[in-house]
């Protein structure tokens, strides 16, 4: 079964873009954090569990975010899971930063 992430080959799909380009911050926090959470002395995530968790992402999200988005929606389920946050947590967190962030 053919799944959103399997690009190879979709008729129309065009090009893909190898252009390199300048992070933005936030996808610089995005990467550090994934390499700070699989780092060989932390273990707290590993690489394949990344990959499985945005490969699993429903097709609609999956196709909504950029390339770290899925990245942070991999690391946020995989925290989840692994019952290191609650999805409660998490809401609660990212309301009183953007309460912060109005402010």
């Amino acid at each position: 079964m053919t799944r959103v992430h399997d690009r190879g080959g979709w008729p129309g799909a065009g090009a893909i873009d190898r252009q390199e380009h300048q992070l933005a911050d936030w996808e610089l926090l995005a990467d550090a954090l994934v390499q700070s959470l699989a780092s060989p002395h932390r273990r707290v995530i590993r690489i394949d569990e990344l990959r499985r968790a945005i490969e699993s992402l429903p097709a609609a999200e999956y196709e909504s975010l950029s390339y770290y988005e899925r990245w942070i929606a991999a690391v946020e389920r995989l925290m989840i899971e692994k019952k290191i946050v609650t999805r409660e947590e998490i809401d609660a967190k990212a309301a009183t930063l953007g309460e912060e962030c109005r402010a």
